[in-house]
């Protein structure tokens, strides 16, 4: 059975690699928002915006993040994992920067977005608990292969920690 997944990343510049981790059929994901829907929940504001990611989250058993290039400088990314992890929710990540974009472009590889957020207790990073997992390789098939052969492991894994943190 697939686990139902809400996939968290940044719209604008890694759209392309997170549909492509979406249509692997591994995992049960959320619907993908256009850009027309995603542009009217902006128009929002900040508390449309927050009743969206909320309603994206509801009835999934984990977030993965998808990590690219400016995925841990964007506000709404920190939030989602935030949300996520305060619904005692699994949280993992995946690098998707070696997947290549429509124009066959590969990304740099960005920060560790699970530095930005502390437990609630303070004295810990979130990155010391929730797993980033970068896979090997460089050419984008390998990667692609990678990531499709072991999401719903990394996925199954992260829940698994929650549940024990």
């Amino acid at each position: 059975m697939a686990r139902k997944v809400f996939f968290s990343f940044h719209y604008d510049a890694d759209k392309w690699r997170a549909s492509q981790v979406r249509n692997m059929g591994a995992l049960e994901g959320n619907i993908p928002c256009s850009d027309n829907d995603w542009e009217s929940v902006k128009r929002g504001g900040d508390a449309a915006i927050k009743k969206w990611i909320a309603g994206q989250l509801s009835g999934r058993s984990c977030a993965v993040v998808l990590v690219g290039a400016e995925t841990a400088t964007r506000k709404w990314i920190i939030h989602e994992i935030q949300e996520a992890w305060n619904a005692n929710k699994g949280v993992v990540g995946i690098r998707i920067h070696n997947l290549k974009d429509q124009q066959a472009n590969h990304a740099t590889k960005g920060s560790n977005p699970f530095d930005e957020l502390t437990l609630q207790n303070g004295n810990k990073r979130l990155s010391s608990i929730v797993k980033l997992y970068d896979p090997p390789g460089w050419a984008s098939t390998d990667v692609y292969a990678q990531i499709k052969s072991s999401i719903a492991a990394w996925v199954d894994e992260a829940i698994e920690i929650r549940n024990s943190a």
